[in-house]
């Protein structure tokens, strides 16, 4: 069986790779240089947290697991553990949090309360906000490190036997007497048997070649739900191995010292094509908020902020299944690429291999002919909703 898996990000060479070490003949494409998509602007926060519907839960759960499974103990490991601790100050983060706190706990997921000095022994250069009124430890989630798990998995695809072809776009897409005939923006064309999608935010554009209608959101104008900065410090002295959700800024370890800052009330003003830099009024604020969290930022400086562009299905949920209008093409589709990518790199393989998932039902294309899918679409997030 030949496949084509077009996309070189996290889940696109999780697939090639799961494929080509089941036998599968396969070819890895992309337009630019692997993970260069949403793979290289993500928070990559790993985890099972306030997703739902429970099947949605499910395959996320299944995702952090795989990622705690087969991440290497060692330095070159992707996966940073530690847990995640999150704070509530207002009412109504408050209230969102205990819902989710009970319904996570009826699931079996690792989270508990914390008092104040429970939380400064997790987190020791933590300033705890005025009033804070909840906290909660997941002591299973963690982030991941995008470019060291790509690194993993292409290495895995060429060990495999995997064809990586880089900097080239598809420009055609159409069913040919063996499947699928895939045209090249360098005149090449390639044959066969299957196509996997998983170009992230283009997806829409993409399977539109194929003459298929996959409900993936694009960018329309600034702040809308499917962008987000995300700012990274210098290498700073401050004890931090996990993540952390405020009110008003969420932080990770970024590599090397570094932090990584996220806002999501910040994010009414993210524009791809008009990004603030390093020393602008958005670094300020950014800045401000990290230096009234954590001890030891007052050296602090913004190096780089880029805009995230997320990859959101109208409904706000995973989309992995056939094209109804091509049989050939299969398409991937997440908010929950980072992840979901080890578990969909064997669920997807299987799937192709004829081996129906279960798991995937919810998630099938079809769902968008229905009346009745998973309710309304998302609207961009607020502080304390995840």
């Amino acid at each position: 069986m030949k496949i084509a898996v077009v996309g070189a990000g996290v889940i696109g060479a999780t697939v090639a790779a799961r494929l080509a070490q089941r036998g599968a003949q396969v070819v890895l494409l992309d337009q630019d240089q692997p993970g260069s998509g949403t793979t290289s602007t993500s928070y990559a926060w790993v985890n099972s947290n306030g997703k739902e519907p429970p099947a949605y839960y499910r395959i996320n759960r299944a995702g952090l697991e795989a990622h705690t499974r087969l991440s290497p103990k060692d330095d070159s490991g992707w996966l940073g553990l530690g847990g995640h601790v999150e704070m509530a100050v207002d009412e109504h983060h408050r209230a969102n949090l205990e819902a989710r706190i009970a319904r996570l706990r009826s699931w079996n997921y690792a989270v508990r309360e914390l008092t104040g000095d429970e939380a400064k022994s997790l987190l020791p250069d933590l300033a705890l906000p005025e009033g804070v009124q909840l906290i909660a430890h997941y002591a299973e989630e963690g982030y991941v490190y995008p470019a060291k798990y790509l690194a993993q998995m292409i290495g895995e695809a060429r060990d495999a036997g995997v064809t990586v072809r880089t900097g080239v776009a598809v420009t055609s897409l159409k069913a040919s007497e063996r499947g699928a005939e895939i045209g090249l923006a360098d005149g090449t064309v390639i044959t066969v048997d299957k196509v996997v999608s998983a170009v992230g935010r283009w997806t829409k554009k993409f399977a539109a070649l194929a003459g298929a209608n996959v409900p993936v959101r694009e960018f329309s104008e600034p702040g809308d739900i499917v962008v987000g900065y995300l700012a990274i410090t210098n290498p700073l002295p401050v004890r931090l191995s996990r993540l952390i959700t405020s009110p008003w800024l969420n932080v990770r370890p970024a590599g090397g010292g570094r932090l990584m800052l996220q806002a999501l009330d910040l994010d009414a003003t993210a524009d791809p094509g008009n990004v603030p830099g390093p020393c602008s009024e958005l670094a300020q604020t950014f800045l401000s908020r990290l230096r009234a969290l954590l001890a030891n930022t007052g050296g602090a400086k913004i190096e780089n902020i880029v805009v995230g562009q997320r990859v959101m299905p109208d409904d706000g949920r995973t989309i992995a299944g056939t094209a109804p209008e091509a049989p050939w093409l299969y398409v991937i589709a997440t908010h929950s690429g980072v992840t979901l990518a080890p578990y969909l790199g064997d669920a997807v393989t299987a799937e192709l291999f004829g081996e129906k998932q279960d798991a995937l039902e919810e998630f099938r294309i079809e769902r968008f002919l229905l009346a009745n899918t998973y309710g309304q679409p998302y609207t961009p997030r607020k502080p304390g909703e995840q």
